[in-house]
């Protein structure tokens, strides 16, 4: 389980740590594509499965050729290096807007990645959301 927030330092290579404590589920194969917002989403790869399975299940075909498109056509398999690092993608990079820094956010079974400017103002939407949604939930009780 991913939680938290963390900011480190992208070295000159793209080259971004994770935190140690996401370190051991993301052994091995992860793969990292574009957010729905303007973030890179890192997944282990067996979310990853789950997730493409999902997606095939519930949605229509021909949206899902576009889904396809910007989802898996912008996805890159990365593994960590040993230093606990991966190395971003320029493309997705360039997408998030990610320069010298970057916030990495635990989202329970993935992790996002963001410009710290750009994070802190969907932080603050999510916050303003947050209580109507939980409300909603209530009131389907």
């Amino acid at each position: 389980m991913f939680l938290g927030e963390y900011e480190y330092k992208v070295d000159n290579k793209g080259r971004l740590p994770l935190p140690p404590k996401f370190r051991q589920e993301l052994a091995g194969e992860l793969m990292v594509t574009r957010g729905a917002e303007k973030c890179i989403v890192v997944y282990p790869v067996a979310e990853w499965r789950k997730l493409a399975d999902e997606l095939a299940a519930r949605i229509a075909p021909s949206k899902m050729r576009t889904l396809n498109r910007v989802v898996f056509g912008s996805a890159f398999s990365l593994s960590l290096d040993g230093q606990g690092r991966i190395a971003l993608p320029n493309p997705l990079r360039q997408w998030a807007e990610i320069g010298d820094n970057a916030v990495i956010v635990g989202l329970n079974n993935y992790v996002e990645v963001w410009n710290p400017k750009l994070w802190s103002s969907e932080k603050k939407s999510a916050e303003e959301q947050v209580w109507q949604i939980m409300e909603s939930l209530e009131a389907q009780q």
